[in-house]
C-alpha cells in the first residue's frame, strides 16, 4: 500500500518553465551564445548548476559556473515576482490536500533551487503539506541520476515499494525507476517533447489520481 508519494515541482505543482525560460534565453543573449531548442529541451530535469556545467564546457565561457548560476537567479527572481498569473497546476491542490487529509506522506523532490522552491512554496502556502524538500543543487548528478529520488525516498516512512514519485520529464521518470519507485508520468503541456513510456502508469490530469487511487498503486 502507498504511504508516500514524491512530487517533483516544475511542470508538476506549478508552471515556471516560461519563468525559467525567459531568464536561460536573456542570460544566453548576454553570453552571446546560440542554444537550439534541441539542447534546451535536453536540460529539462537537470540542475542549473549541471545546465552551466554543460553549457560552460560547450561554448568555452570564462564565467565561473557559480556566477553563471547566481546571474541566471536574479534574472528568474525578477521575473517571477512580476508574473501575477502564476498559478498551481490545474487539480494538484486537490490532490495535495485530499492526500495530505488521508495521511499520506509527501515529499518534494525538484532539480529547482532552494531558493525557487521556497520562492513557490510561500507564494501557494505549500509548507504545511510536505514533510521534507529535497532540491536538485544539493547533488552533484542531476536526473535521469537517481540520487535526489533515492534520498528522497530515505526520508519516508515506507521502504521504496510504498512509495511513488509524480514526474512530467524524460529525466525525471528514467531517475524514478532507476531508484526503483514506482512513477506515475504526468502529461504536462508545459512540458514539451518528453517522453514517459518508462513511467509505470501515465496521466493527462490530476482529476484522475485521489488518495483512494493512489493507496491501490502498484
Amino acid at each position: 500500500m502507498i504511504q508516500t508519494v514524491i512530487f517533483d515541482m516544475d511542470g508538476v505543482i506549478v508552471d515556471t518553465e516560461p519563468v525559467h525560460r525567459y531568464a536561460y534565453y536573456k542570460q544566453f543573449a548576454e553570453l552571446n551564445i546560440e542554444v537550439t531548442e534541441a539542447m534546451y529541451t535536453s536540460f529539462t530535469g537537470f540542475s542549473t548548476r549541471n545546465t552551466f556545467q554543460i553549457l560552460k564546457e560547450q561554448f568555452q565561457l570564462g564565467q565561473e559556473v557559480e556566477d553563471l548560476i547566481q546571474r541566471k537567479r536574479t534574472i528568474f527572481n525578477d521575473a517571477f515576482d512580476t508574473k501575477e498569473d502564476l498559478e498551481l497546476l490545474d487539480g494538484v491542490r486537490t490532490l495535495i490536500e485530499d492526500l495530505h487529509q488521508n495521511g499520506f506522506q509527501l515529499i518534494l523532490a525538484s532539480s529547482a533551487s532552494k531558493v525557487t522552491i521556497d520562492r513557490v512554496f510561500n507564494r501557494f502556502e505549500l509548507h504545511n503539506y510536505f514533510t521534507h524538500v529535497v532540491s536538485g543543487e544539493d547533488f552533484p548528478n542531476s536526473k535521469p541520476h537517481p540520487a535526489i529520488f533515492e534520498y528522497a525516498a530515505s526520508l519516508s516512512i515506507a521502504p521504496n515499494e510504498n512509495c511513488i514519485v509524480i514526474e512530467d520529464s524524460t529525466n525525471g521518470v528514467k531517475a524514478a525507476k532507476s531508484a526503483g519507485i514506482f512513477c506515475v508520468g504526468y502529461i504536462s503541456e508545459h512540458s514539451k517533447d518528453q517522453n514517459l513510456d518508462e513511467a509505470d502508469c501515465i496521466i493527462n490530469h490530476f482529476n484522475e489520481l485521489n488518495s483512494e487511487v493512489i493507496s491501490r498503486l502498484n
